[in-house]
């Protein structure tokens, strides 16, 4: 016979270690974190026991304010102070700041990610290889929705201490966005302006 407040705490811990997973160890997929979970504390690998996407997202939060409260503030701060210089420096292709640097979920081994917009993809290696700037290329998955997903292009270089995630879509890709891993709702982008204000509000929050 089924518990289900047994199967409830079960998914209530893989969804706390998964959350502990990504705040601290560098792991940004949620499906990785959810079975480096399993694996740890059990559940004999049984899906109806996994969390969501949303609720390890919660629980990074909870997470974060516990036992992270000395340095994730911090933390965030100096990655959303890089995000502006790279919102700034890459002006001419309209950038956008997305995932858990805008979200405020940012963990430890968090990069900065943004969406740029370009009519030609070459033009943003001609920018980085005119600014001097060493880079990876490659590709990343984009779902737009269950069924729909494309791959566009990405760059990773280092600013400082921060990684700068990069992904290129063409101009008028800023009309739709793709759709968020946590919750599968289209993915929220934020502005140089919308950074700098979220910054200044948490600057007044911490001296109330």
């Amino acid at each position: 016979m089924k518990n289900p407040k047994g199967d409830d705490h079960l998914r209530q811990l893989i969804a706390n270690e998964a959350a502990r997973i990504m705040s601290e160890e560098g792991v940004e997929n949620f499906y990785t974190a959810k079975h480096k979970a399993v694996n740890r504390i059990g559940g004999n690998g049984n899906h109806t026991h996994l969390p969501t996407n949303k609720e390890i997202a919660e629980a990074m939060g909870i997470h974060q304010r516990l036992f992270l409260a000395n340095s994730q503030p911090q933390h965030l701060k100096h990655l959303r102070q890089a995000a502006i210089e790279a919102l700034e420096f890459f002006s001419p292709f309209n950038p956008r700041i997305v995932g858990s640097v805008l979200s405020g979920n940012a963990g430890l081994h968090s990069d900065v990610n943004l969406h740029l917009f370009a009519d030609y993809v070459e033009a943003v290696d001609m920018f980085l290889l005119d600014h001097k700037i060493p880079f990876e290329r490659k590709e990343k998955k984009i779902k737009y929705s269950k069924e729909q997903t494309e791959i566009f292009p990405s760059y990773t270089f280092m600013a400082g201490d921060v990684e700068i995630d990069l992904v290129v879509f063409p101009v008028n890709g800023i009309r739709q966005s793709p759709r968020s891993p946590v919750d599968g709702k289209p993915m929220k982008r934020a502005t140089l302006e919308q950074v700098q204000k979220l910054l200044e509000e948490n600057h007044q929050n911490t001296t109330l």
